[in-house]
C-alpha cells in the first residue's frame, strides 16, 4: 500500500510553543513507518512556517523548556526551508522555498493529511483550521467552530450552560473594564462568587496565566496577570475539595469516551510548573471513581464534545467536588497534549487503544470527515 504523507504541524506563536514541540516529538516517534511518511512542519515563534531537516526529538516538555531557556528562547530553524500552505484547493498542498545567497528555488509538496499538534492561540483556536479548510486538505481534529469555542473558555461555558451541562459559577471580565474600574470588578466577583477564586485568561491552555486567589490582594494580582495574556478573563468559584478528573473522547459524529483518569497535582492546583517542570504530580488511570461516577463522567465528556461540535479528538476536564460528589465540567481541549506524560494517550491506552493505534484512528477519522465534505454542494 502507498504510504500516507502526513504533515505534522507543530510549534506555533503561542506561549505553549515548547509543549507543542514535545507533543510532536512523541507523535513522530509513534507514527508507523510502514503506513506513513511523516513530514515535519514547524511554525516558529514569529509565525514563519518551515520544513526543518529533522523532526523534534525531546518528548519531555520539561526538557524542551530547559533547552529553550538555555538558548534564550530563540529556537533554531536548523537550515530549514520555508513552507507556505497553498490556501486554495489543488494537488499541491504546500510551496517550499529554499534561499541560498542570491538564488531562490521553489518546489511543491503534496500532503494526504495534516496533523496539527499545536496548543493555544494561532493553532488550536480555529485559525490554522480555517487555513486548512481553504486549502481543502484533510486534517486531524476539530473544525473551525469547535476549535474556536474550545479555545475560548468564556464562550465554552455559555455553550455548556445552554446545553444544561454543569459548570461552576463564574464571571467574565474584559481587560478594558478592569483597567477602567478595578474596584467595581473585584467587588462584583467577590460578592457573587466569594473566595477562593481561580482566575484564567480565556484563550490559553497548559495552565498558562492561571492563579488561585484567596483574598483581595491575590485577586488583583491574578487578574492583572491573566490580563497580560488575553483581553478576556474568566473568574471562577473554586469547587470545594476538588479532584481533577479527565476523560478522552475519540470520534466524529459517533464519539466514544475513554476510561477517566485523575491528576494528583504536586502543588495546590495543577499549574504550569506542576504539569511540566517537576516530577511530583501523579496520574491515576483509571481514576478511582464509583461505577456511577465513571458512567457520568464519560456521558458528560461525550455531551461536552457534541455541544461544541467536536471532531476527531478532545480531552474533557472535570472538577469533582469532594464534599458533595457533584461533577462540574471545566473545559474541553480540542488538541490535547501528546507528550510523554499527557493524559489523552494514557487514558486511551488504558481503554485498549495503544498510542500507535490511536494515531491510526485519528488519521482515519480525519480522512473520513474530509471525504464526507467533498460530497457537499457548494453552489446552487
Amino acid at each position: 500500500m502507498k504510504k500516507l504523507r502526513v504533515g505534522v504541524v507543530y510549534g506555533g506563536r503561542s506561549g505553549e510553543h515548547e509543549i507543542s514541540l514535545a507533543s510532536a516529538a512523541a507523535v513522530f516517534q509513534r507514527l508507523d513507518p510502514e503506513k506513513y511518511e511523516p513530514i515535519a512542519i514547524r511554525i516558529e515563534k514569529d509565525g514563519r512556517w518551515t520544513l526543518p531537516r529533522k523532526p523534534p526529538s525531546l518528548v519531555s516538555a520539561a526538557d524542551v523548556i530547559h533547552a529553550a531557556a538555555a538558548d534564550g528562547g530563540r529556537g533554531s530553524a536548523d537550515g530549514a526551508r520555508e513552507a507556505h500552505l497553498v490556501a486554495h484547493p489543488g494537488a499541491d498542498t504546500m510551496l517550499t522555498i529554499t534561499r541560498r545567497d542570491d538564488r531562490v528555488s521553489v518546489s511543491t509538496l503534496a500532503l494526504d493529511v495534516v496533523f496539527p499538534v499545536l496548543h493555544g492561540p494561532y493553532g488550536e483556536d480555529g485559525t490554522v483550521q480555517g487555513l486548512l479548510e481553504l486549502a481543502n486538505v484533510a486534517y486531524v481534529g476539530a473544525g473551525v467552530l469547535a476549535s474556536a469555542v474550545g479555545m475560548d473558555k468564556a464562550v465554552m461555558k455559555l455553550v455548556f450552560t445552554a446545553k444544561g451541562l454543569p459548570v461552576c459559577d463564574y464571571e467574565v471580565v474584559l481587560l478594558r473594564d478592569w483597567k477602567n474600574d478595578e474596584r467595581a470588578v473585584m467587588q462584583s466577583a467577590i460578592s457573587r462568587l466569594g473566595f477562593p477564586l481561580f482566575v484564567k485568561p480565556a484563550n490559553l491552555g497548559s495552565s498558562v496565566g492561571i492563579s488561585k486567589a484567596k483574598h483581595a490582594a491575590e485577586l488583583r494580582d491574578a487578574i492583572t496577570l491573566a490580563g497580560e495574556f488575553d483581553r478576556k478573563i474568566v473568574i471562577e468559584a473554586a469547587v470545594p475539595n476538588a479532584r481533577e478528573i479527565e476523560c478522552a473522547v475519540l470520534g466524529n459524529d459517533d464519539p466514544e469516551a475513554s476510561v477517566p483518569g485523575e491528576i494528583i497535582p504536586s502543588r495546590e492546583f495543577y499549574d504550569y510548573e506542576a504539569k511540566y517542570l517537576d516530577d511530583a504530580s501523579k496520574t491515576i488511570v483509571p481514576a478511582k471513581l464509583t461505577r456511577t461516577q465513571t458512567k457520568e463522567v464519560r456521558r458528560l465528556a461525550v455531551e461536552a464534545f457534541k455541544a461544541i461540535d467536536g471532531a476527531g479528538m478532545a480531552r474533557v476536564d472535570f472538577l469533582l467536588a469532594g464534599d458533595s460528589g457533584v461533577v462540574y465540567l471545566n473545559e474541553v481541549n480540542t488538541i490535547p497534549g501528546f507528550t510523554a506524560i499527557s493524559m489523552y494517550s494514557k487514558m486511551w491506552d488504558a481503554s485498549g487503544v495503544p498510542y500507535p493505534k490511536l494515531l491510526d484512528r485519528l488519521i482515519g477519522l480525519a480522512i473520513e470527515r474530509h471525504a464526507e465534505k467533498q460530497q457537499r454542494r457548494t453552489s446552487m
